[in-house]
């Protein structure tokens, strides 16, 4: 930067002063190897820029020393930049390059086969630890060992309701009987109705990502949004209270649908499903007047510690993760309809969880979108396809954020969907998730 000095008209330059030079410059013969030209004086008046010395002049000139030019280094970012402009080209509403058999192809052979015995150890598992943990908490029976009994066994709960979910995808073993065998003693015992929910959710993975024809967790249209009358657009979209949703849906399914996972007349079966939803309904009625009968055996206070409670965090987690399946990625996903759906196209809308040590409890059902797109694929091998699967995928697939031991990250994730993502247009193939303004004041959207 050159040194200026303002005179009483002008701009004049430092007189100059050169330090000694630094060994660099210098020659074997400690002669300066570069002169320094001395600077040349400019008269005021010869300059179109000059000024009087009464400091208002026409003119004025502008002195200045030139500094040494230095060279400043050019930073490649051409790949920084490609990469940026590739992320913001990519649209996840648009058709993928690839199609079913692609990612088929790449599944190894051995992800596909059921092993009825890998899968009954499981459920001997789960269900020893059940017993376990009610055994050891009605023994211990106080106030610090209730609390944990609670978490614990309602995460089980929800263990044991993955398992029966297996049973109803055919992926436990290749045997219809004793996949409904043990989904029933499964479902029933945390009372789902095993069928009636099985088809549902068969209904649920062939219209996956349709905006009206999906089944679990499917957005609203806006017209049916504004339908709602207060109590049921608070209960939907106010945490806690949306994860415990479950029980009701099975009761009368979603905003907008008609029916009951436990009437065999329900828009959601078809005539010859009718005694399937029954034995179902009868099972659960079985399981439902155990429960009374263990009322008085035990009382009703012990009921509650060892099977309500549990119950109700084991609706909770069904929700949690159903529910973050769907929603709740950093980028807004699409949903279709019309001709803009397929299945590959649904199935990619879905996400993958990491839910730490709680992975391997509740069976890799995190999992999620290798099994909604290869339901027939048994839990034990969900991670290896998903691996084998993502060269395909490519962007399409998005990596899951990493979880601590505990999922505590994605309670975040959840309370900025549930506020967020309320209800999409009336109208469109491709459609994204809105806000509604007046749901809790006013929503900053995308501010965290």
């Amino acid at each position: 930067m050159a040194n200026l000095v303002l005179s009483e008209c002008g701009i004049r330059p430092l007189p100059r002063i050169y330090t000694t030079p630094r060994s660099n410059f210098v020659s074997n013969n400690n002669k300066p190897i570069f002169k320094f030209r001395p600077f040349t004086s400019y008269k005021t008046s010869s300059s179109p820029l000059a000024c009087s010395r009464d400091g208002f002049g026409k003119n004025w000139s502008l002195n200045v020393s030139v500094p040494l030019t230095t060279t400043t280094p050019i930073v490649d970012e051409s790949p920084l930049k490609e990469e940026e402009e590739e992320k913001q080209r990519f649209d996840p509403g648009a058709p993928p390059p690839f199609n079913l058999a692609d990612i088929r192809a790449a599944i190894p052979k051995h992800c596909w086969v059921k092993n009825p015995w890998k899968s009954m150890s499981y459920v001997l598992r789960d269900v020893a630890i059940v017993f376990a943990l009610a055994a050891g908490a009605s023994y211990l029976n106080n106030w610090i060992v209730w609390p944990l009994y609670w978490l614990a066994q309602g995460t089980m709960f929800w263990a044991l309701f993955v398992l029966g979910h297996d049973c109803g995808h055919g992926s436990f073993s290749n045997n219809p009987r004793l996949n409904n065998v043990v989904g029933h003693l499964l479902h029933s015992s945390i009372l789902v109705p095993y069928h009636g929910w099985r088809i549902s959710h068969r209904t649920h993975h062939q219209n996956h990502g349709h905006v009206e024809n999906d089944e679990s967790w499917h957005p609203m249209s806006e017209k049916i949004y504004q339908s709602l009358d207060k109590p049921t657009r608070f209960f939907r979209f106010t945490l806690p209270l949306v994860m415990l949703a479950y029980p009701f849906y099975l009761w009368a399914r979603s905003p907008g649908k008609k029916g009951s996972h436990y009437h065999p007349e329900s828009d959601l079966f078809l005539p010859k499903e009718k005694t399937d939803v029954l034995t179902s309904t009868a099972c659960w009625t079985a399981m439902a007047a155990l429960l009374i009968c263990l009322n008085f055996v035990v009382g009703p206070v012990q009921m509650l510690k060892l099977y309500g409670i549990p119950y109700w965090i084991n609706v909770m987690w069904l929700d949690f993760v159903t529910y973050l399946h769907h929603h709740g990625h950093e980028d807004k996903l699409p949903w279709y309809r019309g001709k803009e759906w397929s299945y590959l196209r649904g199935g990619l809308t879905t996400l993958d969880r990491d839910y730490g040590v709680i992975n391997n409890i509740h069976h890799d059902i995190g999992t999620h979108v290798i099994h909604h797109l290869f339901p027939q694929i048994p839990h034990y091998h969900l991670v290896e396809a998903t691996e084998a699967v993502k060269p395909v995928l490519g962007k399409y697939y998005r990596e899951p954020d990493k979880s601590g031991p505990l999922p505590l990250h994605l309670l975040g994730i959840l309370a900025k969907s549930i506020k967020e993502d309320h209800y999409v247009s009336d109208e469109g193939d491709v459609v994204y998730y809105k806000a509604d303004p007046n749901m809790y004041g006013e929503i900053k959207v995308g501010a965290d």
